[in-house]
Formats: C-alpha cells, structure tokens, sequence
C-alpha cells in the first residue's frame, strides 16, 4: 500500500466540512521540563528549540522514555510526533497514559510499530482497564508519519476513551460499567513515552528485525499539551465533573462528522481487531458484544 493524495484529500474534506463541530481543543504547549521529567536514559533525550520540541535517541546501547510529573484523572492528552523515517523496523514509539498500578494497572497506549521502507506504518491501540488488557487494534496510517509532524491525542471522560490522529478518531473504548464491563476511572494515569527495541514482535510479527547499521534511529516530539484534573482538583473532578470541558455533552459521543471520520478509519485502515480475532477469542469480550 502507497501513501495516495485520495486518501489525505478525503480526509481534508471530511475534517473542513466538520471543522465547526470536531473536537476542538485550547492548546496550551508547554516546554519539555514543565510537564515532564525523564526516566530512562537522559542522555538519549535530547531538549530543541529551547525546550519546546525533543529528540528521542534509540542505538544498540540503550533507548529512553519520559513521564508527565503529575498523574490525571480524566482530561485531553496530545503530543505532536514526528516518527523514524526509513527503515524502523523492530522500533516502537510509544505515548501512552498508565496508574502505575501493577495488578489493577489502567493504562491507554498508542504504539507506533516500526516498518520497512516503503511500507505504511502501523499504529497499535490497546486499553488497560482494572488490570485487563488484551485490546489491541492496528490500523495503518494514510500518510507517511516520518515525514511531518502530526497530532496524536487521547481523550478520557466518563462515557468513553477516544484516540485521535490529528483530530480523526481511530478508536473509540465506550464506558460500558453498567453492563458489568470494566472502565478506567477510579485511578489517576501519569502520561509516558518510550522509544525502544522490540524486533522480537513489532513488525510482521517479529519477522522483520532491527537494522542497527541504521541506527541510531530519531523520533521528535512537541507542542506538548495535557488538559486534566490533576492531584489538588481530584476531589472537584469527581464531585463535579461537569465543570470539566471534556465531561460536556458535546465530548461524551463523536459528533455525526467524527463518526464518519471513525468509520472510514475502520473500512480503509484498520488491519486488526481483537473482537474478530477467533483464534484468540473464540467467544468475543463483552465489550465487543456491547458495541464500541
């Protein structure tokens, strides 16, 4: 599969036409050591541009990975990524939201799975909710991700989890407690990435290994914006979330542009989904019975 100006023009279309109604957020961008420390491997990050942006430095030595300094109880997360170009294969760029918890660990991921030239690259979502993961999709991306940066956020609210590439939503993780199935909202999530070494399954699976007469290999970040109750406003979120944009009605289901966004993400793009995976599962999750 190639990257096609149809598919980019359709979205364009689709994201114009809906401008007015699409989830639109107030971004507040900060620099780097304002809303993060690192935790692995300093000396493979590396602050631009005076702190705004960052570079991610993966060799045959050591990759890295950074955490928000607070935790977030509901909110809008977003980063601007710009991923390896070339050959990435057995790399995975990760931005993801965690409790640090480890039985009953919540935790909502993006990966990006490393590829070969010339091949899309491929976006793996998955949610953690009271301890249970297992909830992988994939999609393939419509454009070429190393080439540019591009918008990749999480909204998180009590009626559902939505992951967006650039305002598209790509998957969307419905509150269905009262069906007796599980949902993050009880723990508090910090927000992470790593860039790291896993060519034993990111690409095809494991066959495609790490190239490291490649390497080093670079991912950038920037425009770093985190919108969320955090430790002092906890009690307030959860005696009064609906002071919170995010808790509004208009953020609590897609709206009719962003459901045929979502749609066609899952017609054209989407390679895989756990709830049709027989093998794995020969009796879909409840949640995949109870929509999503």
């Amino acid at each position: 599969m190639e990257y096609t100006s149809i598919s980019v023009n359709l979205i364009l279309f689709f994201f114009l036409a809906g401008a007015l109604n699409l989830c639109s957020v107030s971004a507040r961008p900060a620099t780097f050591l304002q809303d993060f420390r690192i935790t692995w491997s300093d000396n493979h990050i590396k602050q631009l541009d005076g702190g705004r942006a960052i570079q991610l430095i993966l060799d045959q030595s050591s990759g890295c990975g950074f955490a928000s300094r607070k935790q977030y109880l509901f909110g809008h997360v977003s980063m601007k990524i710009k991923l390896i170009p070339g050959d990435s294969a057995g790399t995975v760029a990760a931005f993801y939201m965690n409790s640090d918890t480890d039985t009953v660990r919540d935790e909502l991921d993006f990966e990006f799975l490393g590829n070969r030239s010339g091949h899309p690259y491929t976006v793996q979502t998955n949610v953690y909710a009271h301890g249970k993961g297992d909830r992988e999709q994939r999609v393939n991306l419509w454009f070429d991700p190393a080439a540019e940066f591009h918008t990749y956020s999480i909204l998180w609210n009590h009626y559902h989890v939505v992951f967006f590439v650039d305002n598209v939503p790509i998957r969307v993780y419905k509150n269905n407690e009262a069906r007796g199935i599980p949902f993050p909202k009880a723990q508090p999530m910090g927000v992470y990435s790593t860039l790291w070494e896993a060519d034993d399954w990111a690409t095809r699976g494991g066959l495609e290994k790490i190239d490291w007469n490649k390497a080093p290999f670079f991912a950038y970040y920037k425009d770093f914006d985190i919108e969320g109750c955090d430790m002092p406003d906890m009690r307030r979120c959860i005696m009064n979330p609906n002071n919170n944009w995010w808790e509004r009605p208009a953020y609590r289901q897609l709206n009719p542009q962003q459901a045929r966004l979502y749609k066609w993400v899952r017609t054209n793009h989407m390679i895989y989904d756990y709830c049709t995976d027989k093998s794995r599962y020969p009796v879909p999750p409840r949640e995949c019975l109870a929509g999503y």
